[in-house]
């Protein structure tokens, strides 16, 4: 990083020093690393309360829209993967970049031509579009970082810098919001596209620059994946033939199935309390602001001491437990304050507690197994569980039974049961494959 000079790079080595155990001449791809997750996590997160706000807007126009939305996403992410999977085991990452990123930049401009000036709401056909976009987009850039970060950090260096890493994400997930609290009144929402679009510039700038850092390590390393289509195919298969993962892939469908419910619960409510566009996305990236907080405070202080003293079954059934308790919250208030606090206790949850208790599973599975299966279920099962959950509460309320809150929390219920159950027999079934690995090494 020429910008920096060799004293201040001196002094930011011995402060990381007290944290990480830092090797020589690792100083300047950390620094890099770092600030590349940052600005693609910073503009992450000002693009994803736009897509909150124009969902709101869609559902309070048609109760049906976002039904048929995630069934769009999930058939443009039945189409994409094999696309992306296909570039990626053609061209080496170091092209594969500034493809994209540059790809989605342009659209990200291309978004912000079209849309209204100021203040104005946006046509339901190109909401549709932008809220499609995105979760193709969050899907794609984050795979892409991992994967280059894959390309220049050995296995090694990986166990010792990818948290400091993984903390450039972190910081910018509480930047996102911030950026867009101070700006959208000011800017308008649609502007904050192109606030989005430097962030993604410059993650592409630092990303340039990785094979000048790393030297001969990009060309040295850069392996070409599997094509991905095969690789979900074949984790199809593996899925259905081992009542492990078989298992694992139940848990994330029910995880997407119940808890999607709460975020169009949360659009629509949000929607009838909230007319004005620029105060939507502002109440979004609160939300976000404030799961952000509460994820990284649990993380620092309570996550690992909870996994050790609670064990993990209990861990991973977290948030279906909080699934269960925000059910019969919502049919007796279903009001905004009641929905956001559920949203954002539901997330918290999540991503602090039940999401890294259920990656320890993955460490009983063998490696080419993790690999291809898991690539099936974080595609197709992930986005098939958004996608049923449309239907299936749409069947259940206006659509079909048209029950009220009550009855579909009601019927709900027993879904949230199997879930939790399916939380400790995993952990069971892990500590069983962990411990018949152990006595197989000691032989």
């Amino acid at each position: 990083m020429p910008i920096m000079s060799a004293a201040s790079l001196d002094r930011i080595e011995r402060q990381v020093k007290k944290v990480v155990a830092l090797e020589a001449g690792e100083v300047r791809g950390l620094i890099a690393s770092f600030v590349y997750f940052f600005c693609l996590l910073t503009a992450y997160y000002i693009v994803r309360p736009l897509r909150e706000e124009m969902g709101a807007m869609l559902r309070q126009a048609d109760p049906d829209a976002l039904k048929n939305v995630f069934t769009y996403v999930f058939v443009v992410m039945l189409l994409a993967v094999p696309v992306f999977g296909w570039l990626v085991s053609t061209y080496p990452r170091r092209r594969i970049v500034p493809i994209v990123y540059g790809f989605f930049i342009l659209q990200l401009l291309a978004f912000w031509l079209f849309m209204p000036r100021g203040h104005g709401d946006v046509s339901p056909k190109l909401a549709k579009g932008y809220f499609v976009w995105v979760s193709v987009f969050n899907l794609f850039v984050i795979s892409l970082f991992w994967s280059v970060m894959a390309t220049y950090w050995r296995a090694e260096q990986a166990k010792r810098l990818y948290g400091v890493i993984a903390a450039g994400g972190t910081i910018g997930a509480l930047a996102g919001p911030i950026i867009t609290q101070l700006f959208a009144r000011v800017l308008g929402p649609s502007t904050l596209l192109l606030v989005a679009a430097c962030f993604l510039g410059l993650a592409l700038a630092i990303a340039l620059t990785m094979p000048k850092l790393f030297g001969d390590a990009d060309a040295a390393t850069d392996e070409k994946p599997p094509v991905m289509l095969q690789s979900v195919l074949d984790g199809a298969a593996r899925v259905v033939k081992d009542p492990f993962l078989l298992r694992v892939a139940l848990w994330v469908f029910l995880a997407n199935l119940l808890s999607t419910f709460f975020y169009t619960e949360q659009l629509r409510i949000v929607g009838e309390a909230i007319p004005d566009r620029t105060s939507r996305v502002v109440l979004f990236s609160r939300v976000d602001l404030f799961v952000s907080v509460l994820t990284i405070t649990a993380q620092i202080f309570g996550t690992a001491k909870i996994i050790q003293r609670y064990g993990l079954g209990l861990t991973v059934a977290s948030l279906p437990a909080s699934a269960l308790v925000a059910y019969i919250l919502l049919a007796m208030s279903p009001t905004l304050l009641v929905i956001l606090a559920i949203v954002v206790a539901e997330r918290a949850i999540h991503f602090s507690l039940s999401s890294p208790a259920a990656k320890v599973l993955w460490t009983s599975v063998e490696p080419d197994d993790k690999y291809k299966s898991q690539n099936f279920i974080d595609t197709v099962v992930y986005r098939g569980g958004d996608a049923a959950s449309g239907w299936y509460f749409g069947a259940l309320g206006k659509d079909g039974l048209h029950m009220g809150l009550a009855g579909i929390a009601t019927v709900s219920v027993p879904l949230a049961a199997l879930w939790c159950w399916l939380s400790f027999d995993l952990a069971k079934r892990f500590e069983a494959r962990s411990g018949k690995a152990a006595a197989s090494a000691n032989k």
